[in-house]
């Protein structure tokens, strides 16, 4: 991967304590996976910021090479990344990832 890249995407990474790298935009997401992740971080009320990966042919594939991990979305947290959709979703559901969001200083907000 290409240094400037790599630095692209750790800027980005860095600029936010949540990151999603997604298809689409928060407000219209472009795949159903990508829609899955931005539901569950609107529902437990957290700031966070978005890249859409179709943007740029060249973070889209980046991300992938970055994390080692072969598809879109992507959640990082305080500059960990965290998983894909499934692995978020199932966080989710068992509370672990508020636990996680919680013991990193990221206050939630559930309705």
């Amino acid at each position: 991967m290409d240094a400037s890249i790599r630095d692209r995407i750790q800027g980005e990474i860095d600029a936010g304590s949540i990151v999603v790298f997604m298809k689409g935009t928060p407000s219209f997401p472009q795949c159903g996976f990508s829609a899955v992740v931005v539901q569950v971080l609107n529902h437990l009320g957290v700031d966070y910021k978005s890249v859409n990966v179709l943007e740029d042919p060249s973070i889209r594939q980046g991300i992938k090479d970055f994390s080692n991990w072969p598809t879109i979305p992507q959640l990082y947290v305080k500059g960990e990344f965290i998983g894909g959709c499934d692995i978020i979703r199932e966080m989710y559901e068992t509370g672990e990832l508020m636990e996680l969001l919680n013991t990193r200083g990221i206050e939630v907000a559930v309705d």
